[in-house]
């Protein structure tokens, strides 16, 4: 039975992309896919293109294409990317022009379609997705980004059309590893077994090396080698099942519990996980150690897929400001304490314009807040970070909180050191989650074609 090789090449929007490149020097894969796109992720690329409408894709596509593109194409290995963001076509002129400097020949396709910020101006309600309320006038008009998650079928059609590269907008993580055993096995997209199967393994590799070890809560400690970790490799064969494995000369595991760690992850309910491919069903899942660094992955159920696509809308949300400053023993906590107060009494003079306020010790309480109380002694600890951060609706209101630690470096409690943050704002942006009739994304999905000749 014929096997296809399915690589992660990243995680998120800055991962390595190197253990990627190193699965293409050694030729381990046919397709190599690099999930860049988080929700937050949107946000980011939204500053972006707000300074240069020629951005708003990931700065890291264009370096990981330059460290490993023409060894794929020497290869014969297909390199899939959502790494379009809210700007494929861009994305796609880019690669264009790298493809020349490379001197190689790829046919690259780009898939635009996911964006409906146009139908904003429709007056749809687009209900939050947990709380059902309509979208607000103020977040309509005022909205930067609206992206629905397509699923792997424009994909399909894209490596059917020959594509060496595919770079899309906003498609769903597992899609984009879905697609190119969908396409080379030639799968029904009614075979919900399969599609099920596929997506999977998709949702194994998208988050990189949290599959072989990076990020395992259970012995964490026993995982050699996360200095030369290597990404997950998923051997797939037409059936669907599938061998997790890694390059056997990297660092980190796989075995039966970082598999199903990743399998877990972000699964909401694993009786009906939605996907606009398929509405996946782990409790079925087989997961089983066949080897060393060898997991096989068997009979995930799937059901029909849903009607609507899951869509996400970015709006301005005020910014924040922040300061951090630390104490050195003695009194190194009491010292934080006190600095707190006199911030926030000093900040009640703008108490009109501050939505929310956050006060942590780094180290003691920052994480975990008021869980982390503890009866230990404070008092003789060897330093504090104290951090304190405001959100508001204005930018001077959000800088004024590091200009307030300056002067207590002399007017407040002695030992102050490290101050950081100093005159910094940082723009917020809102996340609207909602669900779109995905007769109307599907409608307006185009596939264009761009082919490098030298």
């Amino acid at each position: 039975m014929r096997t296809l090789r399915i690589a992660s090449g990243v995680g998120f929007y800055g991962d390595s992309f190197w253990p990627a490149i190193e699965i293409i020097k050694q030729k381990q894969a046919d397709y190599v896919c690099f999930e860049d796109l988080a929700e937050l992720t949107l946000a980011i690329l939204a500053k972006d293109m707000a300074k240069n409408p020629e951005a708003g894709y990931t700065k890291d596509l264009i370096p990981s294409l330059r460290a490993g593109w023409k060894l794929a194409m020497d290869a014969g290995i297909k390199i899939i990317t959502n790494a379009g963001g809210l700007n494929p076509t861009s994305a796609g002129a880019a690669a264009a022009r790298l493809a020349k400097e490379l001197h190689i020949k790829p046919k690259i396709a780009v898939i635009s379609g996911d964006s409906i910020f146009d139908r904003l101006a429709t007056g749809e309600a687009f209900p939050h997705f947990e709380r059902n309320d309509p979208l607000a006038d103020g977040i309509r008009k005022s909205a930067l980004f609206a992206n629905a998650y397509l699923g792997a079928r424009p994909i399909v059609e894209a490596l059917r059309r020959g594509a060496d590269l595919v770079i899309t907008g906003r498609v769903a993580d597992a899609a984009l590893y879905l697609a190119p055993l969908a396409y080379e096995f030639e799968w029904d997209f009614e075979d919900l077994g399969r599609i099920a199967q596929g997506t999977v393994v998709g949702h194994i590799l998208e988050c990189s090396s949290q599959a072989t070890g990076g990020n395992h809560g259970r012995d964490w400690e026993s995982i050699d080698g996360l200095e030369r970790i290597g990404f997950p490799i998923a051997e797939v064969n037409e059936s669907g099942d599938a061998t997790i494995t890694k390059l056997a000369d990297s660092g980190g595991r796989v075995d039966e519990f970082t598999v199903k760690e990743q399998l877990l992850y972000e699964i909401h309910n694993p009786f009906a996980y939605q996907t606009p491919d398929v509405v996946m069903d782990i409790s079925t899942t087989a997961v089983q150690q066949v080897g060393l660094n060898r997991v096989s992955v068997t009979n995930t159920s799937g059901h029909r897929r849903p009607d609507r696509y899951k869509a996400i809308i970015g709006y301005p949300s005020g910014w924040m400001g922040q300061g951090i400053l630390g104490y050195s023993w003695p009194d190194a906590y009491k010292k934080a304490q006190k600095t707190a107060s006199i911030i926030t009494n000093q900040l009640q003079i703008f108490k009109d314009q501050i939505a929310a306020i956050r006060i942590d010790h780094l180290g003691l309480d920052s994480l975990h807040a008021e869980m982390a109380a503890s009866n230990d002694d404070l008092s003789d600890l060897p330093e504090v970070y104290l951090r304190i951060a405001i959100r508001t609706q204005d930018r001077s209101v959000a800088e004024m909180v590091s200009r307030m630690m300056v002067p207590l470096a002399l007017a407040g409690p002695p030992t102050a050191s490290g101050l950081l943050g100093f005159d910094r704002s940082r723009a917020l942006i809102g996340l609207w989650p909602t669900l779109v009739e995905r007769s109307i994304v599907d409608e307006q999905i185009s596939i264009d074609i761009i082919e490098v000749a030298e």
